[in-house]
């Protein structure tokens, strides 16, 4: 179970930083804005799904192994489930309504739970590989 823990963040980290630092700043600088907005809108769901798949399963894995990293990888599903049902939602509406600023403080809010979530995942990835 420790091996597929570690397989599992090790995933859950990659994902999340190639999605960040990867796609979503392609996107942003390769297409039309409008374009790329629409695009992101349209991923986000998707991102989210795949963020608390993989950190719920890494967490249940991670039990048996390290009981620190399986509470790190919980927080990092709850959190997401937030962000996806409640935080995306919000900063969907705040850009339709064209609320600039709103939008801003949103997105630099999930902005940083996105940051904080590579950063737990790199904590429970490296947590797992000394373990092994």
């Amino acid at each position: 179970m420790t091996i597929l823990a570690l397989l599992l963040t090790a995933l859950l980290f990659g994902g999340m930083a190639l999605y960040s630092f990867g796609f979503a700043a392609f996107v942003l600088r390769a297409l039309p804005e409008e374009t790329a907005r629409t695009l992101i809108r349209r991923a986000f769901p998707h991102f989210y799904l795949f963020v608390l798949g993989t950190s719920g399963l890494a967490a249940v894995c991670a039990a048996f192994a390290d009981l620190l990293s399986m509470a790190i990888l919980a927080v990092i599903a709850l959190t997401t489930l937030y962000a996806r049902q409640s935080l995306m939602p919000t900063i969907n509406a705040a850009t339709d309504a064209g609320h600039s600023k709103r939008f801003k403080l949103l997105h630099l809010g999930s902005v940083m739970i996105t940051l904080a979530h590579i950063a737990g995942a790199a904590w429970a990835l490296i947590r797992l590989g000394v373990i092994l």
